[in-house]
């Protein structure tokens, strides 16, 4: 594959670099992405990979562009919100680079579509939140016989890594099993450093480039730690499991599984009684004998809380329960209402009845009064 002589003009000062040179740009040319996720991660990831001159990039989200996305996802902009996330990423890029050709699917990856969509691709980026997407990206991906660049991101600090490399671990090697729902907060309950996916996106497109150039030493069998408050960076080595279920001698995983269910997210919310900020407002305004228990942690509180309710973080739960009341309704809270329905669950399984989630959290709180 040839460069036209405005490429070469436009990709000047990377093949100055004797690593790159001219081979390598046409490499980086002929190579194809897939972006899973075009918020934090995937912002930096896919206007950095278009400006590097990757000649194909496939872009994966459902979601629409939020004013709250605003502070960390730099691929949007103001006018951008309510739009569609891949539609909007998709005008960014072409104004970073007209020369690129860009896929896109405006849909959630799934089970069902995974695999026909990474098959096109050389390499794929996790730029995603949740645990049940990265388990799903992971086995798409070693199933596929694709590359996975891994990147995940909270509060001030963020991990990368790179897995499915031949005789390279996976994502199951390092995290077998995952964590128990709602013991780890996401960004939007956590909240996240603006610029903490920039710094993190980066270092996975960097990664990316690597790969597809094959230049310097990838992150296989290691997983990069990043603290922002404290600028130091650590590394974490790990080997290939040879009992892994889906990378190992033996494995089990042959398909892609029901993902939601594998990390715990479906039977919850099922199962949970909700109340609506309005209806509690309500019944709090009638003076009725209610208590309320805000499982945030105490950072968290800064936004506010609702009047005499009881702090007792999630992770605090099980050696306090001597403060939960089992004989009048308890109403549990936390910021967007995730991580409540899961201290109910295990409130349940401590015999507690009267037990009802805050739909939406303290957010939804907040936007009533």
């Amino acid at each position: 594959m040839s460069l036209t002589k405005e490429e070469l003009e436009r990709y000047k000062r990377h093949t100055l670099l004797p690593e790159i040179g001219t081979e390598g740009q046409k490499k980086l040319k002929a190579a194809s992405v897939l972006i899973v996720g075009t918020g934090g991660l995937g912002s930096p990831i896919a206007m950095y990979l278009a400006a590097s001159g990757v000649g194909h990039i496939g872009l994966v989200d459902f979601d629409v562009v939020d004013e709250s996305n605003l502070q960390r996802q730099i691929i949007h902009k103001s006018s951008s919100v309510g739009e569609a996330k891949t539609e909007s990423a998709y005008a960014t890029l072409k104004e970073i680079n007209p020369y690129i050709n860009i896929t896109l699917y405006n849909e959630a990856l799934t089970s069902y579509n995974a695999i026909e969509i990474i098959k096109s691709y050389d390499i794929v980026t996790d730029g995603t939140d949740n645990f049940a997407t990265r388990y799903l990206v992971n086995d798409a991906c070693v199933l596929s016989g694709k590359i996975n660049v891994f990147g995940s991101i909270r509060q001030f600090e963020g991990q990368v890594s790179v897995f499915g490399a031949s005789d390279g671990p996976c994502y199951r090697c390092l995290f077998p099993e995952p964590p128990e729902p709602g013991t780890v907060p996401s960004c939007a309950e956590a909240g996240v450093m603006g610029v903490l996916p920039g710094v993190i996106g980066t270092l996975q497109a960097t990664e990316v480039i690597k790969q597809i150039v094959g230049i310097g030493e990838p992150l296989v069998g290691r997983l990069l730690n990043y603290d922002a408050l404290k600028m130091q960076f650590g590394e974490i080595k790990f080997m290939k499991d040879p009992d892994c279920p889906c990378c190992g001698n033996e494995p089990s995983i042959k398909e892609l599984i029901d993902y939601d269910a594998f990390c715990g997210q479906q039977a919850t919310n099922e199962s949970v009684e909700e109340i609506s900020a309005d209806e509690l407002k309500h019944i709090l305004s009638g003076n009725e004998n209610t208590v309320l228990i805000d499982v945030r942690e105490p950072i968290e509180l800064q936004q506010g809380l609702i009047a005499n309710s009881i702090n007792i973080p999630m992770q605090q739960i099980p050696n306090r329960l001597a403060e939960i009341p089992k004989e009048v309704p308890v109403v549990v809270y936390c910021h967007l209402g995730i991580r409540s329905a899961h201290v109910i669950e295990y409130l349940k399984s401590q015999g507690y009845k009267k037990l009802i989630n805050l739909e939406g959290g303290y957010d939804a709180w907040e936007s009533v009064n």
